[in-house]
């Protein structure tokens, strides 16, 4: 075991980086990929995924360093390095990391795809009948879509798309400039297919676009020398924010970020590795990337476009046998959502439970005569969300509806735009969130008129309402009528709507004012628990943990003896398992079919068992920056739900990796028992819940009442 002793003595050595730490993530995202026991199409997947991961981790986090390094800031991160460490040591990771990716692409996955019958071929490679077909869409599709754009300095470089793909050609000089090469660069359209379907005896076989446009670059280049055709692609920071306190007209200020994310600088470019050192250096001038800001990769560029393949039909042998979301026993179809809430509140856990009640729940109250108003926040919703479509039926049938729709949820802002003004459009109020912060928490409140009064029925989740998501997501959702609740839902809507201050909540906590202090205020009690001699432990399951203040009173809760167990999905700065400083905390992370996202708190607490889930994940720009909710798990069935759910985890020996103090992970070495995981458990366990209720509804007997037909 690691000892306190062993770190610096630099204070700040007691944290782990942040950005190697996300990096650390997407590395167990790529063991994914390359572990033979997963389908083919799952570890495409998985690489496809590792890919898009980068691509927005260099957009936003990449991005944001450099942006500190040209302003000249040395200030040293929580962990102790300055920027330019940061990204140095972001630089070396990111290209082993990269390596590994096309090591497992060239020599893994894409021979296996083939023998599999699911073949990339080469141009070198295409028989008569393939070339006929290639030559073909390139004359009546590629040829007539695609610009080519001569480049005669590097000073008139041409605007390019983020992380659209490229080709760069270089010319042979012509009688004007006779020691110089030329230069061109022909964009691929955003809505081009990368690939090109090609016949084949059997299975699927398919030729790259960038492939097909190497071929035939000649015909956009009539007369001329071609010395190279080299498919590259370019990375923008995205870090830009909006001044929202300062801004008169927050949806025009978010257009206007938008535009400001299409020409910002470039801060990473990616290229063929047969890239000639002229070429290259051409662009790096042209697009002022240096050597380190430069990745040449031995493959395909952007291997999350691979993504596409993976649901390629005639090929199930290849992916996962499916795990359809199963109903829950707690709403049963046709019940009136209102009329079993009213009864007991109902906790879900996606995407082994469907989302489709909380969808149901909201569309029975658009249509509901006896429902008064409905008011929701929405931060990343589907592209055709019935979510939002029953918001606007509502507010068409006279409803009063008021929609919180975060503006600057990144890289949501252009749809979340348009969802803002059709809400509008159709009689909703519409509130664009809080200046100065992001709303975050997953809340709606209908307020319904029934025979004994006004009653107020809540759904609290820790994921989006996005019907797409949650079935790829694990997440939570609660829906209940208690009182208290209530109150405090209507009291935090109005806080975010109006001029209200945050008030004291009579069970909730949200964030930035009160949700950090709930945090350290159980963490404390249980620390102050332990030093009386009384039991104590702490469970908790949340995507990334980053803030000090948490981690430092987690440290303390340790060194008292408090037992934690944490579920870390993503980025974990807390150094576990170090002697005097967190040998009482175990970190462990699982990676497996769905993406690990709800937020969920157990407190010992002298035997009472406090349960939260959350919107809120343990991260400075959470806790302080954002609108979030924590909301208390009170009814002991849902509770102990919740408690089981934390300790499956926990128990899983085939997806769970341990984190060690140095930041590295290792897989959990299962003892004599079989083999457990935990995803598959719990999917199981709601297979058989909904056997058990479907069983018992057809041994109960239920007498016909007069009047019933």
């Amino acid at each position: 075991m690691a000892t306190a002793s062993d770190m610096s003595s630099n204070s700040t050595s007691k944290y782990l980086n942040r950005e190697l730490s996300w990096l650390e993530f997407n590395q167990r995202v790529l063991d994914e990929a390359l572990d033979p026991a997963i389908p083919l199409l799952e570890r495409l997947k998985f690489l496809a995924i590792t890919a898009s991961n980068l691509d927005e981790f260099f957009r936003v986090r990449v991005g944001g360093l450099q942006l500190m390094v040209r302003q000249g800031s040395t200030r040293r991160d929580p962990s102790g390095m300055t920027p330019q460490e940061q990204l140095d040591a972001i630089a070396a990771r990111v290209r082993q990391m990269a390596d590994d990716q096309y090591e497992c692409y060239r020599n893994d996955l894409e021979p296996q795809l083939a023998e599999a019958g699911m073949q990339r071929i080469r141009p070198e490679e295409l028989t008569g009948m393939q070339r006929d077909v290639v030559e073909h869409v390139f004359d009546s599709e590629i040829h007539a879509i695609l610009t080519p754009m001569a480049v005669t300095s590097t000073g008139e470089f041409p605007l390019l798309p983020n992380q659209n793909l490229n080709v760069c050609v270089r010319l042979a000089p012509d009688r004007e400039t006779p020691d110089e090469d030329r230069f061109a660069v022909i964009p691929f359209a955003p809505a081009s297919s990368r690939f090109i379907s090609l016949p084949a005896e059997t299975g699927y076989a398919y030729l790259l676009l960038e492939d097909a446009v190497r071929q035939f670059a000649g015909r956009f280049f009539v007369g001329e020398t071609i010395l190279e055709c080299v498919p590259f692609r370019i990375t923008r920071n995205a870090d830009v924010s909006v001044r929202d306190d300062s801004a008169a007209d927050l949806l025009v200020e978010m257009e206007q970020v938008l535009d400001e994310r299409r020409t910002a600088n470039c801060v990473r470019l990616e290229i063929a590795d047969d890239g000639s050192d002229e070429l290259v250096g051409f662009l790096q001038e042209a697009l002022e990337i240096t050597e380190t800001e430069t990745m040449r990769m031995a493959g395909p560029l952007d291997l999350s476009a691979f993504f596409r393949l993976t649901d390629r039909q005639g090929f199930d042998h290849l992916k996962y046998d499916s795990w359809p979301a199963q109903p829950s026993p707690d709403c049963p179809p046709g019940a009136s959502l209102f009329d079993v809430i009213a009864l007991q509140d109902v906790l879900l856990y996606h995407p082994y439970e469907s989302f489709e009640p909380v969808v149901r729940l909201i569309e029975e109250a658009a249509k509901d005569p006896d429902v008064l108003s409905i008011k929701q926040t929405l931060y990343r919703t589907s592209r055709s969300s019935p979510i939002v479509e029953a918001l606007m039926r509502a507010a068409e049938m006279g409803k009063q509806v008021t929609a919180i729709v975060e503006l600057k949820a990144r890289f949501d802002e252009a749809r979340n735009i348009e969802w803002a003004r059709a809400l509008e459009q159709a009689g909703a109020q519409v509130i664009y969130g809080v200046k100065g912060l992001k709303t975050h928490a997953k809340t709606c409140i209908i307020v319904r008129r029934e025979p004994e009064g006004i009653q107020r029925y809540m759904h609290f989740g820790t994921g989006n309402y996005n019907e797409s998501t949650a079935r790829l997501y694990s997440d939570v959702s609660l829906m209940t009528r208690d009182e208290e609740l209530g109150d405090d839902a209507v009291a935090f809507i109005n806080a975010i709507t109006g001029y209200s201050q945050p008030q004291q909540y009579r069970k909730i906590a949200a964030a930035p004012i009160g949700l950090r202090d709930a945090v350290l205020e159980m963490i404390a009690s249980e620390t102050e628990r332990k030093k009386q001699g009384q039991e104590a432990r702490i469970m908790a399951k949340v995507n990334a943990l980053v803030d000090p203040e948490l981690i430092d009173a987690l440290y303390e809760a340790s060194q008292a003896g408090v037992k934690i167990q944490l579920n870390i999905r993503g980025i974990c700065c807390l150094k576990p398992g170090v002697e005097g400083l967190s040998e009482n905390i175990e970190v462990v992370s699982i990676v497996d079919r769905f993406l690990e996202h709800a937020r969920i708190m157990y407190f010992h607490h002298g035997g009472e068992g406090r349960v939260y889930i959350s919107s809120a994940d343990w991260m400075p720009r959470n806790l302080d920056r954002r609108a979030e909710l924590l909301v208390p798990v009170e009814d002991p069935t849902s509770r102990q739900r919740m408690i089981h759910i934390l300790e499956t985890y926990f128990q899983d020996t085939v997806k769970a990796r341990r984190l060690l103090p140095d930041g590295s992970h290792e897989r959990i070495v299962p003892t004599d028992d079989p083999p457990f995981r935990a995803q598959q458990h719990l999917y199981e366990e709601a297979r058989e819940a909904i056997k058990r209720a479907e069983q018992q509804r057809r041994t109960l007997f239920e007498p016909h009442r007069p009047g019933e037909e």
